[in-house]
């Protein structure tokens, strides 16, 4: 439940368009609903600010819909990531509108798609093959209300490539920075720009890469400060970081409406 949608069942029972015993049976679910394999989180957006999230990943396709739908009728944005084909398939049986990237492997709901996203956050990769990580975090970003600009394919390998785009690195408020390989790109952006940078380390790369950890250890030991790291691959937890970094900044002229 959002702090919209509890203002408006507040407004109705103020109104008489809803009964006390009817806003309590919706608000006896809060903070979890119990069903069994799962205890799925309502309060989650009220408590934090952002959308609940399901972790599809060795859940089966039947209980991520069951997670969906209970989501889907207490919230008008809900995320859910690592899903396959068929969890969406059998998710999307339930909720009808919810959306499905397979590159990203990202499923959503967004019920309120024209509200307005604060600008300030940057998402940069390194190359091409790390878009679907940066995807996953651009959802999030877009789900918790925040613009998600993207630079594709500025890796060091080419660095005057980024370097073509510095404006947009320094009107940023955070930047989520995405690599695999040694992760070198996340050190090269905070040492250029004067704001926090988020590093999301790959899966991408070579042998010696090895899934990920090379880059994990890379930006975990650069030497730019301002520097923080998530997981190997973790788009989500990216995107949610920064758009709790970028809620704390001022609304900029240029916010969308």
């Amino acid at each position: 439940m959002t702090e919209q949608s509890l203002e408006n069942l507040l407004k109705r029972v103020a109104d008489h368009g809803l009964s006390i015993t009817e806003a309590l049976a919706t608000l006896r679910t809060l903070p979890f609903e119990d069903i069994g394999f799962a205890r799925v989180d309502h309060h989650r957006p009220l408590r934090r600010g952002l959308v609940e999230a399901v972790y599809c990943e060795r859940k089966t396709p039947e209980q991520v819909a069951q997670i969906v739908q209970r989501l889907a009728e207490k919230s008008p944005r809900l995320i859910g990531t690592r899903a396959t084909p068929d969890h969406f398939a059998a998710a999307a049986g339930a909720v009808s509108d919810l959306k499905y990237d397979p590159a990203s492997r990202v499923l959503w709901l967004d019920r309120e798609p024209d509200r307005s996203r604060r600008d300030g956050a940057l998402i940069v990769t390194a190359g091409t093959s790390d878009i679907p990580v940066a995807e996953e975090a651009a959802r999030t970003l877009d789900l918790a209300g925040h613009a998600a600009p993207r630079l594709f394919d500025v890796g060091v390998a080419g660095v005057h490539r980024l370097l073509a785009d510095l404006p947009a690195l320094r009107a940023a408020h955070v930047i989520i920075v995405v690599a695999g390989m040694e992760g070198a790109l996340p050190s090269v952006v905070a040492g250029l720009v004067a704001v926090p940078v988020i590093g999301v380390p790959t899966s991408v790369g070579y042998g010696v890469s090895a899934g990920g950890f090379a880059a994990l250890a890379g930006m975990l030991g650069g030497c730019s400060p301002g520097l923080a790291v998530v997981n190997i691959d973790n788009g989500y937890g990216a995107g949610c970081l920064a758009a709790m970094i970028n809620s704390l900044t001022a609304p900029s002229d240029g916010e969308r409406s």
